[in-house]
């Protein structure tokens, strides 16, 4: 298998014309066979004549084109036509005939342009072609020419099938290419919102904090080790979703798991917010991509809160059930700010994306008291 897999691999990487050329040769092998004697393309039913020098040049012009039906299937038709003209007004019956087949079939494949003027070039020719035998004793009927030309046409309408079909796939395949970039554009835009957001509203919170500890050294210190902490945590995180873009880096690391919202939660305390957290149940040993989902729910829950309710009681429920993460993540209304996001924003949008592709659900509401509250399950495809 090896051998023929490497052989396989050269043949592909030989050039065209080269992997076309054998065709042409086995036709003119071919035409030479006593086993296919009888066999001949040919139209016009004119007396054979002998096989001479002459033949030998047609038999060549008709063949050798063949070589370049793919790489420039204009001329490799043009040289097989003429080379099919001149077998058919000097009588040379052969095998090789069969070439103007293959040289329509890959011309109306592979010819981008002027095609119209092709086909047009090519109905003239062959209808002087049938009244120059006809002038000649041809005993070919009309019915007979005819049909000939419709195999001909026939043969060519094949070729622009297979372009058709060639060029519907090629633009199947750049929408995907593009869809597929524009999903990964759109993945890397969230992952980006999620890491970046969440460090740096905590970075800004705890700095404007900073500006009342002047009097109160040891806060302030505490402060300011909070903010360098934070920026040490976004430098890694941004270098761990750096490397899980690059191509060649291996996806060892594991996504953030859930058991990582304690982190969250801590951060967010250090930032000044109260943060209440309870984990219930026993997290599934896979998870697939729910664990990073949930871990991104409460992520950007706690952002908004830092944001749009710094100082307000929140509360963080993470509950492991046997095919669901639930995760609910509720902020009240005692000291929110203008703003709170309602659920349309790029964040939460977001997370609604991510929620549904997995098959779960998603709200982000306001509640009574001015606050607001975040719920998410996130099926998880392990077994209760």
């Amino acid at each position: 298998m090896t051998v023929l897999r490497r052989s396989r691999d050269l043949w592909r990487r030989l050039d065209v014309t080269v992997r076309d050329l054998p065709l042409g040769l086995i036709l003119i092998v071919a035409s030479f066979l006593p086993a296919l004697e009888g066999q001949e393309t040919q139209v016009g039913d004119l007396p054979a004549r002998p096989f001479d020098a002459l033949a030998a040049g047609v038999l060549l012009l008709m063949c050798l084109p063949l070589a370049g039906r793919r790489k420039w299937p204009a001329i490799s038709l043009a040289l097989v036509s003429i080379g099919f003209l001149l077998s058919m007004l000097g009588s040379y019956h052969v095998v090789a005939g069969s070439a103007i087949g293959v040289a329509l079939l890959s011309a109306g494949a592979h010819l981008g342009q002027h095609r119209r003027a092709a086909i047009a070039l090519l109905t003239g020719t062959y209808v002087v072609l049938a009244f120059t035998l006809h002038a000649m004793g041809s005993t070919e009927g009309l019915d007979g020419f005819v049909i000939f030309y419709v195999m001909l046409a026939a043969t060519w309408m094949i070729g622009a099938w297979l372009r058709s079909t060639r060029a519907t796939e090629a633009e199947l395949r750049h929408r995907i290419a593009e869809d597929t970039r524009t999903a990964e554009r759109t993945r890397i835009a969230r992952e980006l919102h999620d890491v970046v957001t969440h460090h740096v509203t905590a970075m800004v919170v705890q700095t404007e904090a900073a500006r009342y500890l002047t009097e109160a050294p040891d806060r302030l210190d505490q402060t300011l080790s909070n903010v360098s902490d934070t920026g040490r945590r976004a430098i890694t995180d941004l270098r761990h979703l750096l490397d899980l873009l690059n191509p060649e880096h291996r996806r060892d690391d594991k996504a953030p798991p859930v058991g990582r919202v304690l982190t969250l939660v801590e951060q967010a305390r250090r930032a000044g917010q109260p943060v209440e957290f309870v984990e219930e149940g026993t997290p599934a040993e896979s998870t697939g991509s729910g664990d990073l989902v949930a871990y991104r729910v409460v992520q950007e829950a706690l952002t908004n809160a830092l944001k749009y309710a710094n100082g307000s009681p929140t509360s963080v429920t993470v509950h492991h059930g046997g095919r669901d993460i639930r995760v609910e993540v509720g902020t009240d209304g005692s000291a929110v700010k203008p703003g709170l996001p309602d659920g349309s924003g790029r964040g939460l949008s977001g997370l609604r994306e991510r929620v549904d592709v997995l098959g779960g659900d998603f709200s982000a509401d306001r509640r009574s008291d001015g606050g607001f509250v975040v719920r998410a399950r996130i099926p998880t495809g392990s077994a209760s």
